[in-house]
């Protein structure tokens, strides 16, 4: 007997076999961390060659990847991909655009909305300062992590063991004179970040750029991007900017309340 044809015979009750792969990416989703095919499979209860067989394929789809533990898996370029498409989506966008907007307003400069990827934060949505002199950072630039306020605000939700993996082998290559090259100092940085709430860019990425991020939470309290302002030192200095944050932080949450939204 094939295997289309056993799985075509599935007992009343099982998981549709077209239904599978999707609960084992939507499990990874929920789970947050690099995730093992025995955890995924302890809520889905599939037989052990059928959970190593989906994991075989996400993988090789480019769906899933496997880490450095070579046991565990996390999402994939494509799984990635996928996220990001859903969050850009016609309706949310429209809703996410019109705060985005009104913030900008408020703060007078440039606004952003930005998400990790494997590497680097890769810019999702931004509303432009009115101002004429402003800093071109298009929607899909991708930023380092260690020297921009929204990559910071990331690490920052990083558990210390990955954290400090990430400072020690990272490059941490100057792009300013203010950027934080040594790895400890990076650490100690970040560690900052996660007890006040907030991250700053002091021209660490650009020269003469400053910039803040704060967190946009999911419905269980953890990051999925980031809302950050940015503006030419010369216009609007570090202290001033922070003098945004509560609105910065207001407006966070509505955004995260999009994620929730029906």
């Amino acid at each position: 007997m094939t295997q289309d044809s056993a799985e075509q015979g599935e007992k009343p009750g099982a998981i549709p076999t077209n239904l599978r792969p999707l609960l084992v990416l939507e499990a990874m989703a929920s789970a947050g961390v690099p995730i093992t095919p025995t955890e995924v499979n302890q809520s889905l209860g599939l037989p052990k060659p059928t959970i190593h067989r989906l994991f075989a394929t996400l993988e090789a789809e480019g769906f899933i990847q496997r880490e450095i533990d070579g046991r565990s898996y996390s999402p994939g370029r494509r799984l990635r991909g996928l996220s990001t498409g859903i969050l850009s989506s016609l309706r949310i966008r429209t809703s996410r655009v019109a705060i985005l907007t009104r913030l900008a307003e408020q703060v007078g400069e440039t606004c952003n909305l930005a998400l990790p990827d494997r590497d680097a934060m890769v810019y999702l949505d931004r509303v432009e300062t009115k101002w004429p002199l402003r800093i071109q950072l298009p929607i899909g630039t991708r930023v380092p992590f260690y020297c921009t306020a929204s990559g910071k605000m990331y690490l920052s939700s990083l558990d210390s063991r990955h954290l400090r993996s990430y400072a020690r082998a990272a490059a941490l290559t100057a792009r300013t004179g203010a950027t934080i090259t040594d790895p400890e100092a990076l650490i100690a940085e970040v560690q900052q970040v996660r007890r006040c709430g907030h991250a700053t860019d002091a021209g660490e990425f650009m020269e003469g750029m400053i910039a803040v991020a704060v967190p946009i939470l999911d419905p269980n309290g953890r990051l999925v991007s980031t809302l950050s302002i940015h503006a030419p030192e010369q216009r609007l200095s570090l202290a001033a900017a922070l003098g945004h944050l509560e609105v910065l932080k207001d407006t966070a949450r509505q955004l995260s309340g999009l994620l929730s939204a029906p």
